[in-house]
């Protein structure tokens, strides 16, 4: 089963950055207040942007990479 690497947009225009295996279930997580802590004052969140990994660590690792990277680099990834 494929992982993702994911980038969402709260409602306050921030983005946050996840892994997961189904990005709808994933959403609507983040959405009915069981995501992440980060997004629970923030919805909607809306997925915008994700990568498939066949593994988690390899999800886990662009994550990481892209966590380090500055809101214009990653809007900028977005828009590609």
């Amino acid at each position: 089963m494929p992982h993702y690497f994911y980038l969402a947009r709260c409602s306050d225009n921030s983005l946050y950055a996840g892994t997961c295996m189904d990005i709808q279930d994933r959403e609507a997580k983040h959405n009915d207040g069981t995501g992440a802590k980060y997004t629970r004052s923030r919805g909607p969140v809306h997925i915008i942007y994700n990568e498939e990994f066949a593994t988690l660590s390899q999800a886990r690792k662009r994550e990481a990479e892209i966590k380090k990277w500055s809101r214009q680099q990653k809007e900028e990834l977005i828009s590609v």
